[in-house]
C-alpha cells in the first residue's frame, strides 16, 4: 500500500531553494544569483562573466539528483549549474541566467542530459544567448544502456555518465581550449560511456506518497533516474549476478552502445542512487572490476565509487563504463575544486554571503513594457477574464489526478507542474494581465508560465502562448474575433510540433489539442455559431487526450514504459490541455447563455 513516507523538510515547494542555501554556505567556492530563489542557479563565487577569459562549461537540469549538477560546480569542472524543479527542467529564463553570469569572451558549452524538457530549455536558452552575442555550444549526453534501439524521438535518457562528460569538459577548458575544442572533447567523451541501473525502491517526491509499483523481493532493471519504471521487473538476486548481468547490457556487441572491445582502458563508476549504503556501493565495485578484467578482457584504469547523481531516496546503483585512453585519463586526474568529485572544501568561509548581482540580458529589447489590468473591462476583456479563470481553476481541482496518471507512466509530478502554472495564472491577472488586450495577455500568460514551471510542459506551453501572441499581434488590432483565435490556436500547436518534436499520435498534449483545432476550424467553416464550435471542439479535445490509452508513447519519459502500464492510463499532459481547454469553452458558453 501506498504511504506518506518521513522527510526532514520544510514546505515541499521549498526544498531546491533550501538545498541551494545549504550548499552555498557549506563551500565556500560556490555562489548563487541574486534573484534567487526564482532563479536557481549555483556559480563558482570566483568567476564573473565579463572578466572570465576561458570557456565556461555549464550543465543543470531538474534537482533530486544530488549531489548532481550543483556539487560539481567548481574549477575544473562546471562553470555554473541551473537547478529546476524536483525532477523538473529548469526554465529558459533561469538558463540565460547563469550563461550571462558565467559567459565571457571564450563563450560556454551547454552539457544537456537527453531528457526533452531539457533539450527543449537548454536550447531555446542557447538561442537567444547566441542573439544576444555569446558562443555558445552544446552537447546532449544519452548513455543509457538499459533499453533496446530508440523509437520514437525520445532516444537513450542521459544518467551518471553525464558526470564523467562534465570532468573531462571542465579539465579541458581549464586547459586554455577554446570552445569548438572543448565541445568536441565532450563529445568525444559522450560517445564512450554507457550507464545501466538497478533499482530496489521507487523514489518518493517530498510532499507525495511512496509508490507501492515496485513489490517484496523484487528488484528493477533499467529504471530512470525521475522515478519512472525500468524497462524490467525481476526477482532480487545477489549482487554478482546483477553486477554480471548490467555489464554484459553495457557491453552487449548486439546494441553497440558503447565502442569498448577486449583489450580496452577503460573507467568504472559505481553510483548510488540515494539510499544505498556505501559497504553495498563498495561491494558492487569489488564484484565488478574482476570481472571486467578477467570475462570482458578490460584494463580498468580508474574506479569512482560512491554517490554522483541520484534519484532522491531510490534504493539501488547504477554502473556506468568509459572506454579511456591517455587524454581521458589525463583530463579525469586533472585537479577541480568542485566539492563532490569528491573532494573537501577548502579555504576560510565568509561570515556571509551576498549574493551575485543577478546578470541582465545584452539585448537592447530587454527593457519591457509595464503591464497592469484596466480599470474598467471591455466585453472582450470580461469573456477572457471568465475564460482563463475557469482554465485555471479547473487544473487546479485535477492536481491529484494528474500525479497519480503521472507517477504510472513518468515521474509524478505533472499535477504538481501545472498547480504551479495555474497559480502564478491566477495571481498574475489581478495585476498584471491587460485584459482588454487579447495579444498582450496571452503573451503574459506565457511569462507566467515560464517563471513558475519548468520541465517538458513548461517549455512547450511557453511556446505554445508565445506562438498564439505572434500570430494575434499580426492582426493589427485588438478587436479579436473567434476566426482569429483559431487561428493562433493552430499556430501554438503548429509550433509546439516542430520544437518538441511530437506529432498527433504520439501520446502527448497535442493529442487533445490538435484534435480540438481541426473540429473548430471544421465547424467555423461550416457556419456553426463561434461559441458552439468552441464546446464542440472541447468534446474533441478530451475524447482525443482519453484515446491515448491506446496509444503506445513515441515522446517523453513514457516512451520508456511497458505498453500494458500505458493502457491503463490516459497520457497527463493530454488530459491537463484537454481539462483546461473544456472548461474554458464551457466558461464561455455559460457567459453567452446567461445573456
Amino acid at each position: 500500500m501506498a504511504f506518506h513516507t518521513k522527510k526532514l523538510i520544510n514546505e515541499p515547494n521549498h526544498v531546491v531553494t533550501e538545498f541551494i542555501e545549504g550548499l552555498v554556505e557549506t563551500y565556500p567556492g560556490l555562489q548563487y544569483l541574486d534573484g534567487f530563489p526564482e532563479v536557481k542557479v549555483v556559480l563558482r563565487a570566483d568567476v564573473s562573466g565579463v572578466s572570465y577569459d576561458k570557456v565556461a562549461v555549464i550543465s543543470g537540469g531538474g534537482s533530486g539528483h544530488e549531489p548532481a549538477h550543483a556539487g560539481f560546480v567548481g574549477k575544473g569542472m562546471l562553470t555554473a549549474a541551473i537547478c529546476g524543479d524536483v525532477f523538473a527542467s529548469p526554465p529558459v529564463d533561469s538558463i540565460l541566467a547563469g550563461i550571462r553570469a558565467v559567459t565571457g569572451p571564450s563563450g560556454c558549452l551547454l552539457i544537456v542530459k537527453n531528457y526533452t524538457g531539457d533539450r527543449l530549455n537548454f536550447g531555446l536558452a542557447a538561442e537567444q544567448a547566441k542573439s544576444e552575442g555569446y558562443g555558445v555550444e552544446m552537447v546532449i549526453v544519452g548513455d543509457d544502456c538499459a533499453l533496446p534501439p530508440p523509437r520514437g524521438i525520445a532516444g537513450r535518457r542521459g544518467l551518471a555518465g553525464t558526470i564523467l562528460v562534465h570532468k573531462v569538459a571542465g579539465a579541458a577548458a581549464d586547459s586554455g581550449l577554446s570552445l569548438a575544442e572543448v565541445a568536441a572533447e565532450a563529445k568525444r567523451a559522450s560517445e564512450m560511456v554507457g550507464t545501466m541501473g538497478v533499482a530496489l525502491s521507487v523514489c518518493t517526491l517530498p510532499g507525495q506518497v511512496t509508490s507501492d509499483r515496485l513489490g517484496p523481493g523484487k528488484m528493477e532493471l533499467g529504471l530512470g533516474i525521475h522515478g519512472e519504471p525500468g524497462a524490467a521487473v525481476a526477482d532480487l538476486q545477489h549482487v554478482d549476478i546483477v553486477v554480471s548481468h548490467v555489464l554484459k547490457q553495457i557491453l552487449s556487441t548486439e546494441t553497440n552502445y558503447v565502442p569498448i572491445t577486449r583489450g580496452c582502458r577503460i573507467v568504472l563508476m559505481i553510483n548510488g542512487l540515494g539510499a544505498t549504503p556505501l559497504m553495498e556501493l563498495m561491494i558492487a565495485a569489488g564484484k565488478a572490476v574482476p570481472r571486467l578484467q578477467l570475462e570482458h578482457g578490460l584494463a580498468v584504469d580508474r574506479v569512482y565509487t560512491g554517490s554522483f547523481m541520484t534519484s532522491l531516496d531510490m534504493a539501488g546503483f547504477s554502473i556506468t563504463v568509459m572506454k579511456a585512453d591517455q587524454k581521458i585519463l589525463n583530463y579525469l586526474d586533472a585537479p577541480t575544486k568542485a566539492p563532490n568529485w569528491p573532494v573537501a572544501a577548502d579555504g576560510d568561509r565568509p561570515p556571509a554571503k551576498i549574493p551575485v548581482p543577478l546578470p541582465q540580458s545584452r539585448s537592447k529589447k530587454h527593457d519591457e513594457k509595464t503591464l497592469s489590468r484596466p480599470q474598467q473591462l471591455s466585453p472582450q476583456g470580461h469573456i477572457l477574464e471568465i475564460a482563463i479563470e475557469a482554465a485555471a481553476i479547473a487544473v487546479i481541482n485535477i492536481t491529484d489526478s494528474l500525479n497519480d496518471w503521472d507517477s504510472k507512466v513518468g515521474d509524478g509530478d505533472c499535477g504538481s507542474t501545472m498547480f504551479r502554472g495555474a497559480s502564478a495564472i491566477l495571481e498574475d491577472m489581478k495585476k498584471c494581465y491587460p485584459l482588454n488586450d487579447p495579444a498582450e495577455t496571452i503573451l503574459q500568460i506565457g511569462s507566467s508560465i515560464g517563471k513558475v514551471m519548468g520541465g517538458t510542459s513548461g517549455i512547450l506551453y511557453n511556446i505554445f502562448f508565445k506562438a498564439a501572441y505572434t500570430h494575434l499581434k499580426a492582426v493589427g488590432h485588438s478587436d479579436i474575433r473567434v476566426p482569429h483565435w483559431a487561428g493562433a490556436f493552430e499556430a501554438a500547436i503548429a509550433a509546439v510540433s516542430k520544437y518538441g518534436g511530437a506529432k498527433e499520435g504520439y501520446r502527448t498534449l497535442l493529442d487533445a489539442l490538435i484534435p480540438a483545432s481541426s473540429v473548430l476550424k471544421e465547424k467555423l467553416a461550416a457556419g456553426v455559431d463561434p461559441v458552439d464550435a468552441f464546446v464542440l471542439s472541447a468534446e474533441a479535445a478530451v475524447t482525443g487526450a482519453e484515446s491515448t490509452k491506446n496509444m503506445l508513447a513515441q515522446a517523453g519519459r513514457s516512451s520508456y514504459v511497458s505498453a500494458e502500464i500505458l493502457a491503463s492510463v490516459p497520457d497527463p499532459g493530454a488530459m491537463g490541455a484537454a481539462t483546461w481547454y473544456k472548461a474554458a469553452a464551457e466558461a464561455v458558453k455559460e457567459k453567452y447563455n446567461t445573456h
